[in-house]
């Protein structure tokens, strides 16, 4: 059965209400969010990635036929609503000034990156320092490969509170927590929690697991108990109204086997390793900023 006259005009008018993004680079975050846009129903045609890598292009038009591909960014480009910047920080660089001229064409367009460590005065510093540009930082987390990412952004004031709403949407695609930081140099404090903090608690899980096999528990028994433990104990605090001290008292009986465990971690400085352990993902993520924003 055809469509009526007014049944496609509709569907026009809202494919042209639909905001085109397109992605530099086609790795496993952007394709995370590629999937995550697609599967929330944002229409293929208006999904476009460049990838250079010809094993990674085949692997994506095969998984995503729906999306428009390219090995260039240029085709990829044109006409873009939003673009992200979805390429290692090393490469950058040479990917903005290559592309200079496609990503100034238009000047509503809103450009997010994800690259780690590369601030937007070096981004805006290759582009061309003296043109205005939409401009939103992201910091992602791997969590975000299994839709349960937590991002922080950031967006210059020349963004539009529209835009910004825009950036957020495309990021709870893939993301169940988005944060917006006042300040560009707060991306450096979310990467000490989020960006680098799912190894921590992988590193703690496996301390956990290696305890309990030193215990007497099996590899398989000591790892199912310790990873349904943390899943619970996250959706607690997800879903209670207390605060994750009160929910930490609430289940340490006095001198019980809680508190017993708690009393240890206090005396071995568990609080300073793992401020200790944010920082230095902190102060690391300020590093590569300078390193990685040299010409």
């Amino acid at each position: 059965m055809g469509l009526t006259g007014e049944r496609l005009q509709a569907i026009q008018s809202h494919l042209t209400s639909v905001p085109t993004i397109s992605f530099i680079g086609g790795g496993n975050m952007a394709e995370a969010i590629l999937a995550g846009l697609h599967a929330s129903g944002h229409p293929g045609a208006k999904l476009k990635y460049s990838e250079p890598f010809q094993q990674r292009r085949d692997y994506m038009e095969s998984k995503y036929p729906e999306l428009v591909g390219s090995a260039d960014s240029e085709p990829v480009l044109r006409g873009a609503d939003v673009v992200v910047l979805a390429v290692k920080p090393q490469v950058l660089r040479q990917v903005l000034i290559d592309n200079r001229s496609a990503l100034l064409q238009n000047p509503n367009t809103m450009i997010i990156s994800i690259a780690a460590g590369i601030t937007i005065k070096d981004m805006l510093k290759w582009l061309n320092p003296d043109q205005p540009v939409n401009m939103v930082r992201c910091m992602p987390n791997t969590p975000s490969l299994l839709g349960e990412g937590a991002f922080g952004l950031y967006a210059t004031d020349v963004v539009s509170e529209q835009q910004c709403q825009m950036a957020e949407n495309i990021m709870r695609a893939v993301a169940k927590e988005v944060v917006w930081v006042k300040d560009e140099s707060l991306i450096d404090s979310v990467t000490g929690i989020s960006g680098s903090g799912p190894a921590y608690f992988f590193l703690i899980m496996e301390a956990m697991q290696n305890a309990g096999m030193e215990a007497g528990l099996s590899a398989e028994d000591a790892k199912a108990l310790t990873l349904q433990t943390c899943l619970g104990a996250t959706r607690m605090a997800q879903t209670s109204e207390d605060d994750l001290a009160t929910l930490r008292r609430k289940v340490t009986s006095p001198k019980g086997t809680t508190e017993a465990a708690i009393n240890s971690m206090e005396s071995n400085q568990i609080r300073d390793i793992m401020k200790q352990a944010v920082f230095a993902a902190l102060h690391r993520g300020q590093e590569l900023s300078r390193e990685l924003g040299r010409d």
